[in-house]
């Protein structure tokens, strides 16, 4: 098996989400151009859950069919294709195409490449391959942002900063080394499209990457449009690093811990983070912006991510691409349908009051879950008596 295998495959995970939030620093630009109110920013940003949910759904397991390495490289040449849209023809509509391609390449990878991961690492690496998966997505969701925001502070404004031309530059390479890959992978007579597994036990866990990473959509589709009210616009991208490192950065602590008690500490910092976001915001504070923001991250990708993904891969080894799919059907439910009705809401009553009801939604959900799985655990141990 060639050497570098899984750090070839880690890239071409960090590169088709590295573009994912590459436009985030721009959506104040974007929204100004667009003649719109903050609605446009929302439904821009939740473009990309229209194309990437129908790819969960339907071609969650299609990489059991033809193999990982064609949905990789697919993900690779769309995740190009969006940010070669966006640095030709700036515009919102652009944006919101870029944003429904970028969420298939995101379906495709995230899919087939965590089942392919484990393929190249083992059985028996299960949870290290889960945790080379979260990094590399985590880092590459927040270095996009970054890489743009870093792009823009040192050549100024412009649609089309050079992270857009770093990026264009190396999908081409990361095509053709992705094609020498090994075939790891035992191939299935099954049908091309494929719907999602929920394995039993799985429950609890994609509710809580729905609810963590619903903070995370507000994070980055709010607080770019927070710091340019405050004239620092150009750090939103730092800060959505910010956003996504910190939880980067807990995933070892969390590798270390039982995946339920994992997801019970990330549950216990979901309301902590968007209370900290919700204060800063409403008391025009940036220190509390950015503490909200580190607890967010914590959660949605440190503990929660690690330890819902590392459970659900070895809960379904046997159809570990569509268990990933139904995993991700959750989370991005989360991540998409919140945003878009505090979107609409801040038009009607005001960001801050919007920001409150979510927070509010979340925090309802959150008891739910919590008195759920309580219940669940009494009546198990009642039987067991």
């Amino acid at each position: 098996m060639p050497r570098f295998s899984v750090p070839i495959l880690a890239l071409c995970l960090f590169a088709v989400t590295f573009a994912v939030n590459l436009q985030a620093p721009l959506y104040p630009a974007y929204v100004a151009s667009s003649g719109f109110g903050a609605m446009a920013a929302t439904v821009a940003f939740a473009a990309y859950v229209a194309g990437l949910m129908p790819t969960l759904i339907f071609l969650g397991g299609l990489s059991d069919r033809i193999g990982r390495k064609v949905p990789v490289v697919s993900a690779l040449l769309l995740s190009g294709g969006a940010t070669l849209l966006l640095a030709l023809s700036p515009g919102w509509v652009q944006l919101v195409i870029a944003r429904v391609l970028l969420g298939a390449g995101t379906g495709l990878a995230t899919t087939s490449g965590t089942a392919y991961m484990t393929e190249l690492m083992g059985e028996a690496r299960a949870k290290q391959a889960a945790l080379m998966v979260t990094s590399a997505t985590s880092l590459g969701f927040g270095g996009g942002a970054l890489a743009t925001g870093l792009s823009l502070m040192a050549q100024g404004p412009s649609f089309a900063p050079a992270s857009f031309w770093l990026l264009l530059l190396a999908v081409p390479v990361l095509v053709l080394a992705s094609l020498s890959l090994p075939r790891a992978w035992v191939p299935h007579h099954v049908s091309m499209l494929r719907l999602p597994v929920f394995p039993a036990g799985s429950a609890p866990y994609g509710i809580a990457m729905g609810l963590s990473w619903a903070s995370t959509g507000m994070t980055i589709a709010v607080v770019p449009l927070l710091l340019d009210r405050h004239g620092l616009g150009a750090w939103s991208g730092p800060v959505i690093f910010l956003a996504l490192f910190i939880g980067f950065l807990c995933q070892p602590l969390a590798r270390r811990m039982s995946n339920p008690r994992a997801l019970r500490l990330g549950l216990c910092l979901i309301p902590l983070g968007f209370a900290g976001l919700l204060s800063g915001a409403a008391l025009q504070s940036i220190p509390l912006i950015l503490l909200g923001t580190a607890l967010t991250s914590a959660s949605s990708y440190g503990f929660t991510y690690l330890s819902s993904l590392s459970e659900v891969s070895m809960l379904a080894p046997g159809s570990r691409a569509r268990a990933t799919a139904g995993l991700f059907v959750y989370a991005y439910w989360g991540f998409s349908i919140p945003v878009i009705a505090a979107g609409g809401l801040a038009d009607r009553i005001g960001l801050v009051p919007a920001m409150a009801v979510f927070f509010v939604a979340q925090l309802v959900c959150l008891a739910a879950l919590v008195f759920a799985e309580r219940s669940r655990s009494t009546q198990r141990v009642r039987a067991a008596v």
